[in-house]
């Protein structure tokens, strides 16, 4: 069942048609990739759902009713820009965000103790803000955009300013997120971390929407016919009009090769011809990465 669905959005600022009967439906309990080149309608969608502006026409739902300002104490939302204020105490400041989303004080502490402590930034309770890293800063503000346990949380570019140890650590705790019952959109341009968290994406260019659906079936679709293929020792398989071998390496007693089929061939002559050849270890389809599959896309539409 979706968690929240927007169906046909349309927003206009004057002449510019910032999104043109958009879509999107989000599961319960699922990381949903909300993707597209910058201008392509990402940020204002997201300005929508949190009802910081209004759509031209379309209907939004969260947990298939439609949605009303009373939702936004169910979201969290972490901005792309950010917005703390500088002159705060850390934890003053946490405090306070956690009021302003319907939390008692008791209770915002006692959630405020379990946070810092996991993350391990104890210690910035009683600095000010401005004295924190840029990546520091994300941390805190992490936090207080999942205090209150929101139904739906949203997440712009959640990556910015952190290290790859920092980085793994947020992703981890999204993970977590999900796990106990979170209901995520991650916008972002790391296609990577897409391919890492992603269960299902949207991906607006231009206003429309181009590409939908979950992220295993897409890199499925895109694929070349091409396939991963380990085995034991130093084996060299012949291509054939059949198919053809892109790339081979040798190292640690195995071979890896790629291989790729013609129009005529398929995956089960591949595998004969290897099983023939020595002891398999893994045959998988190459897949292509959601960065080439993002690129093709867009690429495709302009």
């Amino acid at each position: 069942m979706a968690l929240f669905e927007a169906r046909n959005v349309t927003k206009k600022y004057g002449d510019h048609l910032a999104l043109d009967g958009v879509s999107i439906s989000v599961p319960e309990q699922c990381i949903f990739g909300l993707l597209g080149p910058n201008g392509a309608g990402k940020t204002t969608l997201i300005r929508i759902i949190n009802q910081i502006t209004g759509p031209d026409s379309g209907e939004l739902f969260l947990k298939g009713k439609k949605l009303t300002p009373g939702d936004v104490m169910s979201i969290g939302y972490l901005p792309e820009e950010r917005g703390l204020y500088k002159k705060m105490k850390v934890g003053e400041q946490a405090l306070y965000f956690a009021q302003l989303k319907g939390l008692s004080k008791d209770e915002a502490m006692k959630r405020l103790r379990y946070w810092f402590k996991k993350l391990d930034i104890v210690d910035w309770w009683g600095k000010k803000v401005e004295e924190l890293s840029k990546g520091m800063q994300q941390k805190v503000q992490f936090v207080t955009t999942v205090l209150h346990e929101p139904r739906l949380i949203i997440f712009d570019e959640p990556f910015t300013g952190f290290d790859p140890v920092n980085a793994n650590i947020i992703k981890n705790e999204i993970l977590f997120l999900r796990e106990r019952g979170a209901t995520i959109i991650f916008s972002t341009h790391n296609m990577e971390s897409v391919e890492e968290l992603c269960d299902n994406i949207t991906l607006i260019n231009k206003s429309k929407t181009i590409l939908e659906g979950n992220v295993y079936d897409i890199r499925k679709q895109w694929a070349a016919n091409e396939f991963d293929i380990v085995m034991e020792g130093d084996i060299a398989i012949e291509g054939n009009g059949e198919f053809s071998v892109l790339d081979r390496k040798f190292e640690n007693g195995r071979s890896t090769m790629k291989l790729k089929t013609t129009g005529t061939g398929h995956a089960d002559l591949i595998l004969r011809k290897a099983l023939n050849s020595g002891n398999i270890i893994s045959f998988n389809p190459s897949l292509p990465s959601m960065n080439e599959i993002f690129i093709r896309v867009v690429e495709s539409r302009n």
